[in-house]
């Protein structure tokens, strides 16, 4: 046993030293680890390395976008090229319409891993630079050059399927530069890009009666007039025949993402019913936004009839009230919009012409009405948030 014990002692001794490295290795792996959190850490909130970091992810951004833009100009630049090559030779040749089938058959054979050759889409090609190219006065001031058949800057940064959208639902030239350039400015997608044409933005837009030129400086007089619209469109509500202010109220807040894409880019939603104390009376703002490229206050008053000069001297009244207790020290002059059943724009024009806060008077459209019996029979709000809770 004593021998046994002595040939133990060794190991023992070996295994203990073992177990002490790998004990200090241990420790060692955990103060680095913590040392490595620790620096982590440090290195998190440094502020130069966040800066970096933002810069950092800035460029890779800029790069993304940049390869995205390479593609979809180099698809569009194939394209026009195309719709140029098809316009000129059945100008000079007598291929017929059918050349069209027969050559979406064969590019369809020679690149089958590619999209876009169907028949349909060379037409939207041919129709594409025929619908530009007939206008080389407008597509020059682009940057068009068409006896290079260069493809036009403007042109060249949207994506192909808004471009067949534009072509088929637009009337002129103006009409869909106009388009284009909101799709270029806004980052438009596809859907409300149709949304806007449908509700014929175009000829809405900065048609509002205001008083803007002469209550705002330049710049900001002509961004206010450019934002406002006239009609507003709000056909995506449902109300009955006699509906009331405070029911169309609601409604828009109800539909509160559908009435801010009509009002534009730059909207956001403050309160609707927002109190205003003055002396010691409380009045009630129908609704209250704040827009952000103006950075300034939107008081939005709702009429359910024909606009009456009265009107305005409401509204006016909740303006001054807003710039006095609301507007900050760095916010741009409240705006006051009006927007009625109907309006004839002389009696809007004379009303505002002695006003000398900025004030606009638009109309809106609602075709959607639904006849008085049917109100008892649909569904409150709440009807419908409890049923989906069940």
């Amino acid at each position: 046993m004593a021998g046994l014990g002595e040939n133990l002692s060794p190991r023992i001794f070996c295994l203990s030293f073992v177990s002490l490295e790998v004990l200090l290795y241990v420790c060692n792996i955990e103060v680095y680890f913590n040392n490595s959190e620790t620096m982590n850490n440090l290195i998190k909130t440094d502020k130069e390395y966040q800066q970096w970091l933002i810069e950092l992810k800035q460029r890779i951004r800029q790069s993304q976008i940049k390869a995205a833009l390479r593609v979809n100009t180099e698809l569009l630049e194939l394209y026009w090229s195309i719709g140029s090559d098809i316009v000129r030779k059945q100008s000079i040749s007598n291929w017929g319409d059918s050349v069209i089938e027969q050559l979406s058959a064969d590019l369809r054979i020679a690149f089958p891993e590619m999209k876009g050759f169907s028949a349909r889409n060379l037409w939207y090609m041919k129709k594409w630079f025929l619908f530009y190219s007939g206008n080389e006065i407008k597509l020059h001031q682009l940057g068009a050059e068409f006896q290079q058949q260069k493809l036009p800057q403007l042109v060249a940064e949207i994506p192909w399927r808004h471009h067949t959208e534009i072509i088929t639902k637009c009337k002129s030239v103006d009409e869909a530069l106009f388009y284009l350039r909101k799709t270029k400015q806004e980052g438009w997608s596809r859907a409300i890009l149709i949304h806007f044409i449908e509700i014929d933005l175009f000829h809405a837009q900065g048609k509002s009666i205001s008083n803007f030129s002469s209550t705002l400086p330049p710049l900001q007089s002509e961004l206010a007039q450019e934002t406002l619209k006239d009609p507003y469109n709000f056909d995506f509500l449902m109300l009955t025949d006699g509906y009331k202010e405070k029911e169309l109220e609601k409604a828009l807040t109800d539909n509160l993402t559908r009435f801010l894409l009509e009002l534009g880019t730059g909207f956001a939603f403050a309160g609707h019913q927002v109190p205003i104390q003055v002396g010691k009376s409380t009045y009630y703002i129908d609704m209250l936004f704040y827009h952000f490229r103006m950075k300034c206050f939107i008081v939005v008053e709702l009429k359910t009839v024909k606009f009456e000069p009265e009107f305005a001297g409401k509204l006016n009244f909740y303006v001054t009230a807003v710039d006095r207790q609301l507007r900050r020290q760095d916010d741009n002059p409240t705006i006051g919009l009006l927007i009625c059943k109907d309006k004839e724009d002389v009696v809007a024009e004379y009303t505002l012409a002695d006003i000398h806060k900025p004030l606009g008077v638009s109309a809106y459209d609602l075709r959607n009405i639904l006849p008085e019996e049917f109100k008892s029979s649909l569904p409150t709000i709440e009807e419908i948030e409890r049923n989906m809770k069940d």
